[in-house]
């Protein structure tokens, strides 16, 4: 049962002792989201967003968030050219983790919604390797996760160990995946610090003279070291603003060029379906088995004539050629609304009825790939209350893998 706005007025007030709240609205949807969230106003005019958790899992992940959002200090937001929720407290609520933290203004973007050309697509680029850049020593402090390129593979290689158990991987994919861990080229990558996989709809944009820029990111739960190409996995759901997105990353980046940041990237987005079977199956839950294995049956067959090492042969040469790319005009952008929780049971997913849509890529384009729909699946889904202009429908998903 989800809990009542004065139960989440009361977290705002365990957390922060001198506050007074005089106003406060439900973020939630629906009592199924993986989040009780709220929005207060307080006494003093300022607005807050409380997050608290349902279950182990989610008090895990608010926890984390919490320690991240803590090791931003005022020098490392300078260095930031988009605003971080400031962390006002943290209280035990039902004996879960909760949160209270900034509420940030801006409209979210799906990562299928987001448009080809400047604005969107280059800002979000640009915002993502903002940071990348920043200093490995702020995870240090805070005891973050710290992966090299090796214990990144590693962690591959276990995940596809697990896979491979289950027997109800279509042979094709374990062959294809295997593939990618085996060549050596695609794991000589320089790590850096991330935000642990990143979605589109984490960024917050604002029109700046009529253009779409970021101005806020709220997810940093999975802020630590590790392989920067896991915060652009979404990109196999954005066809459209794909080669913009990765424009400005390269742009903007202060790293060495990774020719094969694009080829990781892809693969750890077919790994998510991936680790929603393992999940399954260490849960004991055959509805998420059998929906794992249509997911991964479906995947088999958009890919079956895809060689994903194909974008691998690309050299530092073409990497850096990226930087020179002039983005295309902006195009409309269909939103949808800041908000913190999402519902289980009205996830979309990649399914043989997207088919036409994978048809449309050009037959005469060897290394064309097909894009996939990831951004409804690992996303939140959210809705808030009295937002109607700008608030669009998204089915969204998270979920930690084991």
């Amino acid at each position: 049962m989800a809990r009542s706005p004065l139960t989440l007025a009361a977290t705002v007030t365990s957390a922060l002792r001198e506050a007074s709240v005089v106003d406060v609205r439900i973020l939630s949807e629906n009592a199924a989201g993986r989040f009780d969230s709220a929005y207060a106003t307080l006494g003093d005019g300022s607005r807050v967003v409380v997050r608290a958790a349902t279950d182990a899992e989610t008090s895990a992940e608010l926890g984390a968030e919490a320690r991240a959002l803590a090791a931003l200090t005022d020098g490392v937001r300078s260095l930031l050219p988009f605003r971080a929720p400031r962390l006002h407290g943290r209280a035990a609520q039902g004996g879960w983790t909760a949160i209270v933290v900034d509420f940030l203004d801006g409209y979210r973007v799906d990562a299928s919604h987001v448009p080809a050309g400047r604005g969107a697509a280059t800002s979000i680029g640009a915002a993502i390797a903002a940071v990348h850049a920043l200093p490995e020593s702020i995870a240090r402090g805070a005891g973050l996760p710290q992966l090299t390129a090796s214990q990144v593979r590693d962690d591959v290689s276990r995940l596809l160990d697990r896979v491979a158990t289950v027997h109800r991987v279509p042979v094709s994919l374990l062959s294809r995946w295997s593939r990618a861990l085996a060549e050596d080229r695609l794991w000589r990558f320089e790590s850096t610090l991330t935000l642990g996989g990143i979605t589109a709809d984490a960024f917050l944009i604002e029109d700046r003279d009529g253009v779409p820029a970021v101005t806020g990111l709220l997810a940093w739960q999975g802020l630590g070291v590790g392989d920067p190409a896991v915060d652009l996995r979404w990109l196999s759901s954005a066809p459209d603003a794909s080669e913009d997105v990765l424009g400005a990353y390269a742009q903007a980046s202060v790293r060495t060029p990774d020719a094969a940041l694009r080829t990781r990237s892809r693969l750890y987005a077919e790994l998510e379906f991936a680790k929603w079977l393992v999940h399954g199956r260490d849960s004991g839950d055959e509805e998420i088995l059998d929906d794992a294995v249509a997911l991964l049956t479906s995947l088999a067959d958009t890919v079956v004539d895809d060689d994903l090492l194909a974008e691998d042969d690309l050299d530092v040469d073409d990497a850096i050629a990226l930087i020179g790319r002039v983005p295309g005009a902006a195009a409309a952008v269909d939103t949808s609304m800041q908000t913190d929780a999402y519902d289980l049971d009205e996830t979309s997913f990649f399914t043989d009825e997207l088919a036409p849509e994978h048809a449309a890529v050009d037959p005469e384009d060897a290394n064309a790939t097909a894009p996939l729909q990831l951004d409804d699946w690992t996303s939140t889904r959210n809705e808030a209350e009295n937002e109607t202009d700008a608030a669009a429908d998204a089915a969204l998903r998270r979920w930690a893998s084991s």
